[in-house]
């Protein structure tokens, strides 16, 4: 399901235009990335959490050259599933 699949099927769910369940769709998103952006973490009981992790800084290797090449530090998003979400993938709920 892409992403305007799932805005026709939120807007028959919820009884709104399609332009509005367009909206709401994207103002939830955009409100997950902006406190991930502020370095905050978002939790939905049941469904997951979605924060932002900071990676160490390394040291890799060019496969070509075999030459060391340093990797700084950065932040990336994740998502840890709650144990509803888990639970209906696997096929218990």
């Amino acid at each position: 399901m892409n992403k305007s699949e799932f805005i026709v099927q939120l807007a028959k769910k919820t009884k709104l235009s399609r332009k509005d369940a367009k909206m709401a769709l994207d103002t939830a998103l955009g409100l997950i990335m902006s406190q991930c952006a502020k370095r905050n973490k978002v939790t939905f009981t049941g469904f997951g959490t979605f924060e932002p992790r900071k990676t160490k800084a390394t040291t890799r290797f060019n496969p070509r050259t075999r030459q060391r090449i340093h990797v700084n530090s950065k932040w990336v998003p994740k998502f840890r599933p709650g144990k509803n979400f888990k639970e209906t993938v696997v096929g218990r709920r």
